[in-house]
């Protein structure tokens, strides 16, 4: 009798150490049930040519970045000047899936900020984007010459993450 005073002392003392653990995470670094996985297939309008479709198999055989993306959505403007840069080096292909975007506002803001994108897809309605484990943008994936999702990233890239995170990465597949 005495001890079933302390459960709910117990449960609390639980309850608040998974808080902790919670709290020291870091956001940004959601672990994906996608890595190491197929990259979901999709067919989708180009945005620049509605008439004509993209898909991921277009790029069999070679590393490259997804880069989800809106011209809504202000981190987006903050990592596009890295994204104009890194096809301007020729680093990497990047593709681009406009997420849930009016094509005009799209297309408008590639031309006022650069399209660093080999492809853009346009997914209007987001369902690629679910398929793709999407909750926000912008979201790039590094997907190897297989069309194997290797890495997820959440949120803007900033020079720091492409050099300590994406880029060894890369460097691992192209090898």
């Amino acid at each position: 009798m005495k001890l079933a005073r302390f459960i709910p002392l117990a449960g609390f003392a639980v309850l608040a150490v998974m808080l902790g653990v919670g709290l020291g995470l870091n956001p940004r670094e959601v672990p994906s049930p996608f890595i190491g996985k197929p990259a979901p297939a999709f067919t989708l309008p180009r945005l620049d040519d509605g008439a004509q479709t993209v898909t991921p198999a277009a790029m069999q055989g070679r590393v490259w970045l997804l880069n989800v993306w809106a011209s809504w959505c202000a981190p987006c403007r903050d990592e596009h000047p890295l994204l104009v840069a890194l096809a301007r080096e020729q680093q990497i292909v990047v593709a681009g899936l406009n997420y849930k975007d009016d094509p005009r506002n799209a297309q408008e803001w590639l031309r006022k900020l650069g399209n660093p994108y080999q492809w853009v897809a346009l997914d209007r309605d987001g369902r690629v984007g679910i398929d793709y484990g999407v909750y926000g943008v912008p979201e790039t994936f590094v997907i190897d010459g297989s069309g194997v999702i290797r890495y997820k990233h959440v949120g803007p890239l900033t020079q720091a993450i492409w050099t300590d995170k994406l880029l060894p990465v890369i460097k691992g597949l192209q090898r």
